[in-house]
Parts: C-alpha cells; sequence; structure tokens
C-alpha cells in the first residue's frame, strides 16, 4: 500500500477519533464534558446518555514556539502549550450482553465502528455494579469492568462475520475467489483498515475453504481484528474517591491505567473559565487567582491532592496518549515562509497536523490538501533551512514549507 493510502487510512477522514466507552454510570459522560466544555447531560443513573455525542478535544505537545524568542499567538499555543484538535465520542454505556442487543448494546457498538483508539473508562471507586447501578464505594471490583468491554467488542465483531460469512461461502465458488480479498471488504466496513486487515492475516491461521472455518476461528479473527484497529487505553476514573487498593489493583492488572478525576478536571476548567483559576489542560498544578468561598477553596484544595498524587487529574494525559503513545502520531506544522514560520497572512504556526509516526513530508502535503500533495515538488526543513529528503521520516514538532504546484 502506498504511503498516501495509508495515511488516508490511518487518519479516519481527517481528524482522529478518540471513543469513550464503559458501563453505565462510570463518568464517560462527565469526562466527555470536561474534555469539551461541551453541554450534555450528565447524571448518577445508568443510560444518561442515550445516542452518542461528538465533539472536539485536543491532545497538547510542546509548541515549536518555545524555541524562539516570541509565543507564535496561535488560537491553540497557550505561552507553548500547544493543544490540536481530535473528535471525541461519547458512547451511551455499555452493560454485559451488550453484544446481543441488550441495554441497546448493539447500537452502542456500532458507534465504535470508525474511532481510531478507545478510552475504557473505568469507575475505579467501585461505587456501581456490573450493570451501572450505584453501590457502596468499594463494593464492586473495577477490575471485573476491563475484562467485559473486551469481550463484548471481540463477540460484536465475531457476530458481524458470522452474519456476513454465507456471502463469502457463496463467494468462495466463484472460480477468482481470493479469501483475503473478501475478509478485507468485511472488515474494513467496521473501521479496520486494509493494513490492519493484511497485519492480522498474517499472523492468525485459517483455513483456505471458508467452509471449513469455525466459530472459534470466527472469533479468533475478531479479537486480533479488535486489538489492532481498536486500541483501549484504560482510564480508572474517580481516582479521588477510589479506595487506594482499587488503583493499585487495576495498576497490577493494566500498568498502563491512568487514574482520573474527570470531576476534577470539569471544576477547573469551569474555574478556568470564570476566571477563578489559573490552569490550562494538562498542567500538573493551578493557581487560585479569584475571589472563592471556602466551601470553594476546600474542593479545590482536594483536587490539588489528587493530582499531587497523579501528576495531574488525567483527562489530558489519556487523550494524550491515545494519540502519541498508543496510535503513534506526531505533531507537524507546515508553514509558507521559512524564515518567519509563518502562513501567506503572517500568522505565525497556524496549522498543526496529526500524522502516523513515520509520515515524510509528501504525507504532510497530502494531509493539508490533495491537490498539495497531488503538485508536491519538495520540503525545506524551517529550523534548519535545509531542503529535505521526500523519504525523511518527520519528527514531532518539526516545521516544514511544501513546494507544490498546487501552492
Amino acid at each position: 500500500m502506498d504511503r498516501k493510502a495509508l495515511l488516508t487510512l490511518s487518519s479516519s477522514g481527517g481528524m482522529l477519533s478518540i471513543a469513550l466507552a464503559g458501563k453505565p454510570n462510570a463518568g464517560k459522560s462527565t469526562f466527555y464534558k470536561a474534555a469539551t466544555m461541551a453541554d450534555v447531560d450528565v447524571g448518577n443513573y445508568p443510560f444518561t446518555t442515550i445516542d452518542a455525542n461528538r465533539g472536539v478535544t485536543h491532545v497538547r505537545t510542546e509548541c515549536p514556539c518555545l524555541d524562539r524568542e516570541q509565543r507564535c499567538g496561535a488560537e491553540n499555543c497557550h505561552d507553548g502549550k500547544r493543544y490540536v484538535p481530535v473528535e471525541l465520542l461519547d458512547v451511551a454505556g455499555l452493560v454485559p450482553g451488550a453484544h446481543e442487543g441488550r441495554g441497546l448494546g448493539n447500537q452502542f457498538l456500532d458507534e465504535l465502528t470508525n474511532a481510531d483508539v478507545i478510552l475504557h473508562v473505568v469507575d475505579a471507586s467501585g461505587g456501581t455494579d456490573a450493570e451501572g447501578e450505584p453501590v457502596e464505594v468499594g463494593e464492586h471490583d473495577p477490575v471485573e469492568d476491563l475484562q467485559f468491554i473486551e469481550e463484548e467488542m471481540d463477540l460484536w465483531l465475531a457476530s458481524i462475520v458470522e452474519r456476513n460469512w454465507e456471502s463469502v461461502e457463496r463467494a468462495s465458488r466463484s472460480p477468482d475467489f481470493d479469501l483475503d480479498e473478501e475478509l478485507t471488504e468485511m472488515l474494513t466496513g467496521v473501521g479496520a483498515t486494509e493494513l490492519d486487515v493484511a497485519r492480522t492475516l498474517r499472523e492468525v491461521e485459517y483455513p483456505a475453504d471458508p467452509i471449513q472455518w469455525t466459530d472459534e476461528h470466527r472469533e479468533a479473527l475478531a479479537s486480533q481484528i479488535r486489538e489492532r484497529s481498536k486500541p483501549i487505553v484504560v482510564v480508572a476514573n474517580k481516582a479521588d474517591v477510589a479506595p487506594p487498593e482499587n488503583l493499585q489493583a487495576l495498576k497490577e492488572r493494566n500498568e498502563a491505567t491512568i487514574p482520573t478525576t474527570a470531576d476534577g478536571e470539569l471544576a477547573l476548567r469551569r474555574g478556568a473559565e470564570a476566571g477563578i483559576v489559573d490552569y490550562d489542560p494538562g498542567d500538573p498544578d493551578f493557581e487560585i487567582v479569584g475571589d472563592v468561598s471556602d466551601q470553594q477553596q476546600a474542593g479545590l484544595e482536594q483536587i490539588r491532592e489528587v493530582m499531587a498524587d497523579h501528576g495531574g487529574t488525567g483527562v489530558q494525559e489519556a487523550l494524550d496518549r491515545a494519540v502519541y503513545d498508543v496510535l503513534e502520531h506526531l505533531t507537524a506544522y507546515p508553514v509558507q515562509d521559512e524564515t518567519h514560520w509563518t502562513d501567506g497572512q503572517g500568522n505565525t504556526l497556524p496549522d498543526a497536523f496529526l500524522l502516523p509516526d513515520g509520515s515524510t513530508p509528501r504525507d504532510l502535503a497530502y494531509a493539508i490538501h490533495s491537490d498539495i500533495g497531488d503538485g508536491y515538488l519538495h520540503a525545506v526543513d524551517a529550523r534548519k533551512g535545509m531542503r529535505v529528503s521526500d523519504e525523511q521520516e518527520l519528527d514531532e514538532g518539526d516545521v516544514i514549507k511544501i513546494v507544490s504546484t498546487a501552492n
């Protein structure tokens, strides 16, 4: 597959998509509201969310303007903290049996089709049971919640494969039948890329004759496709009230678990909007700059304690880890003037693009616009003031001038 196709497939039509999944009442909608500041319903009862919410949030990285005498002043740059937009999808709560339609599960699982990565929001406090019903804090073991989401997604994908298997068997009667092509067409329909399918089929053993396939073959294929095309980051929400042993158990089960307080993040973002606190998403601490009541002061200090324990509220960390670590993306900044790092209107570093690791200047050109890519001539590294090879892999924070016939 050529680089243009890989870039197109990996970027889900332009903006990366992150989905929030988990059982009801785990705090997904609060996380979503904190990350997007969108107006959504948040309630202490199952299925507060029925229809999926879609909004824009941001991942955070260092802006290249930190290497210059003055900050760039770009809309999404806060004193050198650069925020790059991604889509955030809040899917309604999933319960055991979701793949069979329980709790409108099939509808909710279908919403995950186009997500690039999934944040599994877990109630680390143990204050909700497997169905999302409130119980005493610590009564439910949150470790039990980790596996069921993966299993439900695997079984959901397996059921889709099974429903379409008869058509695969019919197609196998054709003399020019190609099983890999049939499977690729089917699985790209549920959000996998051609590259995901090709890599999976190289690793999974399966009969060449589709009539010989069993449920075990289909489930193994579905599990591998899900793991590759829908990677999962565990968000241990409600860390502010979670028993320490719960957080420890979650980390032992998945060492990449991120302790999170979505409530705390939402309070800080609202406080920042109101001018009460000085805080940028992802900061490890904040400063109270406005008048607050004794009750507000106490609440903010509780948030500060949790942030001190975990290095922040966890919301921004979860988003950043999903994109930069799990999806292995980098940020590149196209400019027209390589000396001043500006666009045609004199704006400094106005645009930032998320690209898969290994992307080249030509890939950046296609990300800007297909015409720019088609007319690509060469590129200049604005930091070094030097022309770069067309095959040079970009690094995080590269500032690149694209020279194209379409400029």
